[in-house]
């Protein structure tokens, strides 16, 4: 286990690894707590870097970072899943690559730093762990459609078109094409396509803020 702290009880460390199909005691309880902390002190991160964010997008900022999978790739990096204790099922399924698994053993690991060093020591280590992730967050939470019709809103303009241009493939996995279109400040255009036709004009609206560069009237 690669985690920057030493455990002055190394039973709670291994408790936290210790997956219910092993038995009782398990990492349950633990997990329970830990997604407590973990939420407060990425919520403390947020705040401190998002100071005009309201609180939804600092909602949406949070679930991308605390989420099973996310968990579950900071629990990779730390290689948790050579420590995790298994019951003989779990083990033959490959449990220990499962993200459920693993985000529940880091949950669960960071309350029994929060249990063996006290929050300060917590806070310090999900900071660690989570500054660069907090850093490369994009600026907005919001979708590219929101952030789209909110910068011509902004500026009096009138309000993007979306297309659908056309679609194909069997319906189980159908393609969509959509063309999305801006008439001010400069007329532009992108088109996209997509697995569903809402993706689809994420991805369109997407290309067509990335082509709205200076000079450009200001908001």
């Amino acid at each position: 286990m690669k985690l920057d702290y030493r455990f002055r009880d190394p039973a709670l460390a291994e408790l936290a690894l210790t997956h219910r199909s092993v038995g009782r005691p398990n990492n349950e309880r633990m997990e329970f707590l830990g997604d407590a902390l973990l939420g407060a002190v990425v919520g403390e991160m947020l705040y401190d870097a998002h100071p005009r964010a309201s609180e939804g997008e600092l909602s949406r900022l949070r679930a991308q970072l605390v989420n099973g999978q996310a968990l579950a790739v900071v629990a990779r990096e730390l290689d948790l899943g050579d420590g995790l204790k298994l019951g003989s099922g779990e083990l033959k399924s490959g449990g220990f690559r499962r993200d459920s698994i693993l985000a529940d053993a880091f949950e669960a690991l960071v309350a029994a730093v929060y249990l063996d060093g006290g929050f300060d020591a917590c806070r310090d280590v999900v900071r660690g762990l989570f500054a660069q992730r907090v850093a490369d967050l994009p600026k907005s939470s919001k979708d590219a459609k929101t952030r789209l019709q909110e910068w011509l809103q902004a500026r009096g303009l009138p309000l993007p078109t979306y297309e659908l241009a056309g679609s194909h493939g069997e319906d189980h996995a159908k393609v969509f094409e959509v063309n999305c279109s801006i008439v001010e400040p400069v007329p532009l255009s992108a088109a996209a396509s997509g697995p569903s036709r809402r993706a689809a004009e994420q991805d369109a609206a997407e290309t067509v803020l990335g082509q709205l560069t200076p000079p450009l009237p200001p908001a």
